[in-house]
């Protein structure tokens, strides 16, 4: 995408034309997210930079949820961070403000806010690479479900601008903690074990009994949320860096899944992904991990019920592994 963006309204009407010629083809849609946030920081550096001066000092802005594991659907909320290398108060109050005019563009340019406030807007999540350090020793320590939550979160983080190895370093912070404390790991577990049904007992889909999405399957809680939860702790488990449930899985060794089902579970994503996109409802960000059973036909219900099934049974393994210690 080759353009001259000088506002966040700017970039807002470039998603708008560009967003129809991508929403079929999973791959070229999250990189056209990638490009449009990328755009939106770059404004967010040239307002500050007038305003406040030159960052002072190197940086990585990160993106977490589904923008770091590059699963965006048509419509994403926001979920980053920065992590900079200096620790000061100047520092601090400058990405701190940079972290906000962020948020604020990003917001402009059609990404809603993070209802979790997981954004470089909140200086939980916007701190020098020592005090990054000292936060994830707190969240592997604490036994708190919050605490693990926010540890599963930053494990999918990406670099967008600035400084990769700094995540990376961070990242090799929490493996190491894995490896010298395999309950870590298990607590991992517990804190993602609520896997809601999608498929009833006599083979029916179940949907929504109430509100706006009755008769909906929600694919958020039914599909995406096994195979992520599952992939992602597997990926902890070998020290893979890697953030696409997709990448993490071609990178799982014979060891922990036997490649004939490896490929048997990528497949059942990428079928997910797709299906999300063709079948799922667009019309804003609350609708788009929802599917209308009546809008289905006997084919597409049949390879949804294939998809949550191969889902559940791929996180049921990864229980098992991780509960024997494997």
């Amino acid at each position: 995408m080759v353009a001259d963006f000088n506002s966040y309204e700017d970039v807002r009407k470039a998603r708008e034309l560009k967003i129809k010629e991508v929403s079929f083809d999973h791959f070229a849609l999250n990189k056209l997210h990638d490009q449009l946030m990328y755009e939106v920081v770059q404004i967010a550096l040239k307002k500050m930079k007038k305003e406040w001066g030159t960052p002072p000092s190197p940086f990585s802005f990160f993106i977490m949820g589904s923008a770091g594991r590059f699963e965006q659907a048509l419509w994403s909320d926001q979920d980053h961070g920065i992590v900079y290398e200096r620790n000061s108060e100047a520092a601090n109050d400058y990405f701190l403000k940079l972290g906000k005019e962020i948020s604020k563009g990003l917001h402009q340019a059609g990404y809603e806010l993070c209802d979790g406030n997981v954004m470089a807007s909140n200086p939980l999540w916007c701190k020098s690479l020592e005090n990054w350090k000292l936060q994830l020793e707190k969240w592997m320590k604490q036994e708190s479900w919050e605490s693990i939550r926010h540890l599963l979160i930053f494990i999918d983080a990406r670099g967008l601008i600035g400084r990769d190895e700094y995540i990376t370093e961070l990242k090799q912070c929490i493996h190491l903690k894995v490896t010298e404390s395999p309950n870590l790991l298990k607590r991992m577990l517990k804190n993602t074990m609520h896997v809601k049904k999608g498929v009833g007992v006599f083979g029916q889909l179940l949907v929504e009994r109430h509100g706006v999405h009755t008769g909906d399957v929600n694919l958020k809680e039914t599909a995406f949320f096994p195979y992520v939860n599952a992939v992602r702790l597997l990926a902890l488990k070998e020290k893979i860096h890697n953030t696409s449930t997709l990448s993490r899985l071609d990178a799982l060794s014979e060891s922990n899944m036997d490649p004939a089902d490896r490929e048997d579970y990528r497949r059942g994503f990428l079928r997910l992904l797709q299906f999300r996109l063709v079948q799922g409802e667009h019309d804003n960000y609350d609708a788009i991990h929802y599917v209308n059973i009546d809008d289905l036909n006997k084919t597409q219900k049949k390879e949804l019920k294939e998809i949550l099934k191969k889902g559940v049974q791929l996180y049921n393994y990864t229980k098992r592994l991780i509960e024997k210690g494997c």
